[in-house]
């Protein structure tokens, strides 16, 4: 199936004659225009344009193409523009992309008071990265980088991550074993553990940074994401490895217990990521103000 990206990306093209000026003109990245070019290239079967030294020249494919869909793409443009007015005049809308986790903790109690329409995304952080330089999504909240010259990138809290346990978990026995990393490893083995679906990489990291190998055991409980492991083992027992800032209540109230931070701490930086050109940096101003006020480096 045709994404409508790429016929609008095609008509900038056509009619900028360049890829950086059709990126400037839909702000999105070059590398994405260059994608959305290729895919609708490949979708169709033939060259839609000849790379000159200076201008994108159109083929008789891509002349051909252009007439056939340009009042279209123009209709549903303006379709698009009509109805975003009457369902909420005078707003933007601003695609941002985050951990479910940290939605509903940070941002999720402000979304009402936001002077702006909001769609959110969730998923593996590479993926909403490359949504991002694509022009797919406006903001991303991630502790991972990648190599984009599109993208920059704004440190504004740390994660660390840690061993918790349900505040009915007997953790005596670890105490005294921990100072050895096989018997704290096997002691670690044999306990009841929480996992999430599609994510085991706190998991992960924290054992290779602690034990210097992958852990070879899978969580007895899959659930769907950190915040179902939290109220999984609340008052219970269970152990888990999350970011410590997702359980600070249950922390508080003595629902959870912290277990271990690890022979060193496992942190990871949080960034900002948006594009370096963009039309609503105003709107990401105030995202990034919940942000720094609810999770600001101390």
């Amino acid at each position: 199936m045709v994404n409508f990206e790429w016929f609008r990306t095609f008509k900038a093209i056509y009619e900028t004659g360049s890829l950086t000026s059709a990126a400037n003109k839909l702000y999105i990245s070059q590398p994405g225009v260059s994608l959305h070019l290729n895919s609708l290239e490949a979708h169709i079967g033939n060259k839609l344009f000849d790379r000159g030294t200076r201008k994108m020249l159109p083929t008789e494919h891509g002349n051909m193409l252009y007439n056939s869909i340009v009042d279209a793409v123009k209709k549903l443009e303006e379709a698009e523009k009509h109805f975003y007015r009457n369902a909420d005049s005078g707003k933007s809308s601003i695609s941002i992309g985050m951990c479910f986790e940290t939605f509903q903790h940070v941002l999720e109690p402000f979304i009402s008071e936001l002077p702006f329409n909001l769609i959110s995304k969730f998923g593996i952080y590479q993926d909403m990265l490359s949504d991002l330089d694509k022009g797919l999504l406006d903001f991303v909240i991630s502790p991972q980088k990648d190599e984009s010259f599109n993208i920059q990138y704004i440190p504004f809290s740390k994660e660390k991550i840690t061993l918790i346990a349900g505040s009915k978990s007997n953790i005596t026995e670890f105490y005294k074993v921990m100072q050895k990393p096989e018997k704290a490893e096997d002691w670690l083995n044999k306990q009841t553990w929480f996992g999430t679906t599609g994510d085991m990489e706190h998991l992960r990291n924290f054992w290779l940074h602690n034990f210097k190998k992958r852990p070879d055991f899978k969580p007895n409980y899959i659930v769907p994401n950190i915040s179902s492991i939290i109220r999984c083992i609340s008052g219970k027992e269970g152990f888990a490895i999350i970011p410590d800032f997702l359980a600070k209540k249950e922390l508080e109230d003595g629902n959870i217990q912290l277990v271990w931070e690890g022979y060193t701490p496992l942190e990871n930086i949080l960034y900002f990521a948006q594009r370096k050109k963009t039309i609503y940096k105003k709107e990401l101003d105030i995202l990034q103000e919940i942000f720094m006020t609810q999770m600001s480096i101390e």
